[in-house]
């Protein structure tokens, strides 16, 4: 079996919670009084271009809310959409971590989300210094589950196929990098995914991400 040396991971139920999914959304709608069926008709048919950075959030707000009057500003609206980001409750964040100071294997984020959103989650939580590459869609203008983003991070990390691992939470992801001979996981929570590791020769038994210094 070819040694992973490059492994793409996704954010979103992977790292922190969705930043703007069904449930994330469903919760504002509540607490902002908003006509839910209404919403999401009209965020179908922006969502796409928003998460590949071809519009702005004021684009997508004026479109999915603000066409009409609301009861609160733009602002507020903004900071809630923030706010829903929180680190995941079974979050892969330390194994990112131990793997991110290793010499033999290179990480890199490979997620579908907005520019502002992935800014502020980048900024707050501390992923700036965690991987060697962001492809985030509203970044480079492609979206998961299209072959072409994948093949992108495989350019961008000079990895061949065989080298790299990619964990998304999504099947349908995880089969899409697998479709082109990467290794596709689907996030299960981290002893799994830990498991995993220790299969492909990444982690010891111990946790200890092998080859790092004691």
């Amino acid at each position: 079996m070819p040694k992973i040396r490059t492994i793409l991971w996704d954010v979103g139920g992977v790292l922190l919670t969705n930043g703007w999914d069904h449930s994330e959304r469903a919760d504002l709608f509540r607490e902002f009084q908003i006509d839910r069926d209404e919403f999401e008709v009209r965020h179908e048919t922006v969502n796409d271009a928003w998460e590949k950075g071809e519009i702005t959030i004021d684009e997508y707000l004026d479109h999915t809310l603000f066409y009409e009057h609301r009861d609160f500003t733009r602002a507020q609206f903004i900071a809630r959409m923030k706010n829903v980001s929180q680190w995941l409750p079974h979050t892969a964040i330390k194994i990112v971590r131990g793997l991110s100071v290793r010499e033999d294997v290179k990480v890199a984020m490979l997620s579908n989300e907005s520019r502002e959103l992935m800014d502020y989650r980048i900024e707050t939580f501390g992923l700036g210094q965690d991987f060697s590459a962001y492809m985030v869609s509203a970044y480079v203008g492609l979206r998961k589950p299209d072959p072409k983003i994948f093949k992108l991070a495989l350019d961008v990390m000079r990895s061949t196929p065989e080298e790299t691992m990619f964990v998304d939470d999504r099947k349908e992801n995880a089969a899409a990098a697998s479709a082109l001979g990467i290794h596709g996981l689907q996030y299960e929570g981290p002893q799994k995914l830990e498991e995993e590791l220790k299969r492909l020769g990444i982690l010891l038994g111990d946790r200890q991400p092998a080859g790092m210094k004691s």
